[in-house]
């Protein structure tokens, strides 16, 4: 299967109809798609009152919210690949698994972009507070082959 038979097959739904806003969600430059900062809608900080596991469903929910953004701006999630994640998460001072946190997404991409096409740089850092109070943000960089 695809890319975009793999997203449907993991329940996201892709409605490309939504009106361009004041700033764009995802931009092509060249044969890149360059996403903005997707958030999630849990709020809290990792360390205090959000768990592991409730960071890693935020942000492969947040993963899916930019695959909905890339598929508005190119139509298709076939053909792509997923080139880099940076993943913003809403830390205590003493939390340190933000990596554990953005596996979220990670895992999500692998599955819907199989072999080398999702494979993919990453940074996971931890922020002292996000917007809104959010526990994750993430941006994305995607290559059309």
């Amino acid at each position: 299967m695809g890319a975009e038979a793999n997203a449907v097959a993991q329940g996201i739904t892709f409605t490309d109809d939504a009106e361009r806003a004041y700033l764009n969600m995802a931009a092509r430059a060249g044969n890149l798609i360059i996403t903005s900062g997707h958030t999630s809608t849990q709020k809290g900080k990792l360390g205090d009152d959000v768990s592991v596991d409730q960071g890693y469903a935020a942000a492969k929910e947040v993963a899916e919210n930019i695959l909905k953004s890339v598929h508005q701006e190119v139509g298709s999630l076939d053909g792509l690949r997923v080139v880099k994640l940076l993943g913003c998460v809403n830390s205590t001072l003493d939390f340190i698994e933000q990596h554990l946190v953005i596996n979220g997404a990670s895992d999500l991409l692998h599955k819907i972009f199989e072999g080398d096409d999702g494979h993919h740089a990453r940074s996971a850092i931890g922020f002292a507070q996000l917007p809104t109070g959010v526990a994750v943000e993430i941006e994305a960089i995607f290559e059309i082959k």
